[in-house]
């Protein structure tokens, strides 16, 4: 059982240099004894740190928010973006909290098992891994869309795939987050010049490329739309898988070499993220209308497609390594942890390293030729896994660590964030219950459509 007692009174253990040296003899609460025989886990600064948070959020969803927005209308869906870009950072924010904490946390199964035992544990840590290994598969159909657009679809689709698992596992192998984030850097670089760039035409071009030529062309967005519920949970599932990097947090955390600047990075990496969030989504949605492409990429015609792809491919590249190598990292250490095969380069370390980001690599790779429909796959896992793991158990901690002081006072703010805990609880499983099904009929109807691709499809994905 984790140690219970540990509190924001207690002292760092000693940590990596700001050099990148570790130190001789140093412990860390995770990865336990570090003596510079193998890599150093602890070498990434704050600013790095805020960089790889956005990089699991920025990516894949929001390639999709336009549609969301067509959905919903402009007005409904600033309202659901800006909840859930408040909940998901109060919810990071506690994660930073929770660590200082209990520093011996790495993954949201621990944070299971301090609240629920070993059966806390088992459904967290199954969940973490599903969530990742399912975003890394949308990951991949992005890189195989991407592929499809830049090459005028010269190869078949499932090929795209497969090269897009080959690589993304040999770079996700990388062995630590502080060797991955300058990726993460040039991948945040290159979606967001992709996404611009769709922005900008979009602007100054008559129409979007799905749009009638022959009609005189007038936007036709919804201030405020009327979608039945399927189409609005799914909507809202759309935008909760844009924020939903949050479980990946505790692993930033815990490769941070002063992880009580946790909260720095969160505050520059949730600005970032919402402010451009609201910009692209806005703006893409007034353009294009109900002929807004999914993803977003393809809104403004086959030349801007092109380019925009030729951008964005090292940012969906970097996203997908990044998403197995922390699903992988988390396998990895719970497999080694407390052994020197976790901190040393003995053969065992290398087997199990390369063994667990293949695994999760193929896993992915299975899920992305089974489900071939990006937007489909998006609200999907947004629904099913993304909720549970940026809600509920964020409001669990909260009340872990503070229910006691209701016992000697209860407080006004006391009260407010209880009541404010249940809200996030029940929010959290009603989008998840309701988006499933929304999703899981999406995906239906979409197969059952004229057109729809099928499981392991040749078919050209980049021309929605």
């Amino acid at each position: 059982m984790l140690d219970e007692k540990k509190t924001l009174e207690d002292p760092l253990e000693p940590v990596p240099s700001r050099l990148g040296e570790v130190q001789e003899g140093s412990h860390d609460a995770v990865f336990g004894e570090m003596n510079g025989e193998g890599p150093n886990y602890r070498n990434v600064g704050w600013l790095g740190t805020s960089v790889l948070m956005m990089k699991t959020q920025i990516g894949l969803g929001v390639l999709s928010i336009p549609v969301a927005f067509n959905s919903l209308g402009v007005i409904p869906g600033v309202i659901v973006l800006c909840v859930i870009a408040g909940i998901t950072t109060w919810s990071d924010f506690i994660i930073g909290t929770f660590k200082l904490r209990h520093r011996e946390v790495y993954g949201i199964d621990d944070v299971g098992e301090l609240l629920f035992g070993k059966a806390g544990r088992i459904v967290l840590g199954t969940a973490f891994c599903l969530w990742w290994i399912f975003v890394a598969g949308s990951g991949m159909l992005g890189i195989s869309i991407s592929l499809n657009a830049i090459s005028s679809h010269a190869v078949c689709t499932a090929v795209y795939v497969v090269i897009a698992f080959i690589v993304c596992f040999i770079l996700g192998s990388i062995q630590t987050l502080g060797r991955i984030s300058w990726i993460a850097w040039l991948g945040l670089i290159c979606i967001l010049t992709s996404i611009l760039i769709v922005t900008v035409a979009v602007g100054i071009q008559d129409r979007p490329a799905a749009a009638p030529k022959d009609a005189v062309w007038v936007p036709d967005y919804k201030i405020v739309a009327n979608p039945s519920f399927t189409d609005a949970i799914t909507a809202v599932s759309t935008i909760v898988f844009a924020y939903a990097g949050t479980p990946a947090f505790f692993s930033l955390a815990s490769e941070m070499r002063e992880p009580q600047h946790f909260n720095k990075a969160l505050i520059l990496c949730q600005s970032v993220v919402t402010c451009f969030y609201l910009a692209i989504g806005i703006v893409i949605y007034y353009y294009c209308g109900s002929y807004v492409s999914s993803p977003a990429l393809g809104s403004a015609g086959p030349l801007v497609k092109k380019v925009s792809y030729g951008f964005a491919l090292p940012g969906l590249l970097a996203s997908t390594l990044l998403f197995i190598h922390i699903t992988g990292k988390y396998i990895f250490v719970r497999i080694l942890q407390g052994s020197r095969h976790l901190t040393s380069n003995t053969l065992i370390h290398w087997v199990v390293w390369l063994s667990c980001t293949f695994g999760v690599g193929l896993a992915a790779y299975i899920i992305a030729s089974a489900i071939p429909v990006f937007s489909d796959l998006v609200s999907l896992v947004g629904a099913l896994l993304g909720t549970p793991m940026c809600f509920q158990p964020m409001a669990g901690m909260w009340l872990y660590d503070n229910w006691s002081k209701g016992n000697v006072h209860r407080s006004t703010r006391w009260y407010a964030m209880v009541a404010w805990c249940a809200f996030v609880i029940i929010a959290g499983t009603f989008l998840m219950i309701g988006g499933t099904y929304g999703s899981v009929v999406s995906i239906i109807k979409s197969y059952n459509e004229t057109g729809g691709s099928a499981a392991w499809s040749c078919a050209d994905n980049s021309s929605s």
